[in-house]
């Protein structure tokens, strides 16, 4: 069964935008959004080509739009590393600190 790991950076981005949408949207909306990118977490893992390439940004890394957020990952043999998700930043600046 194909799986996925979030790095140490990627859970990061995950539970600040958590905070950020309790905040902002509430925690149903929250909750919702988390769920909506576990689930692309999944179809990443299951099928990682159907997303492109993003070379000119970082080498070996592809890119999946989800709601406005970009999801970094890289694949791997036995499974995929969830790298970065990005909105509305430096995207080279953020990718830059995983060098």
């Amino acid at each position: 069964m194909p799986r996925y790991k979030l790095t140490p950076d990627a859970e990061a981005d995950v539970d600040r935008l958590f905070d950020f949408g309790i905040d902002t949207f509430g925690l149903d909306q929250a909750v919702k959004y988390i769920q909506g990118l576990e689930e692309r977490f999944d179809d990443i893992a299951n099928n990682p080509l159907m997303y492109p390439a993003v070379d000119h940004i970082r080498q070996g890394y592809r890119r999946s739009v989800y709601g406005v957020h970009s999801i970094y990952y890289r694949m791997k043999s036995e499974h995929v590393d969830i790298m970065r998700l990005i909105h509305h930043e430096d995207i080279l600046h953020k990718l830059k600190a995983d060098m």
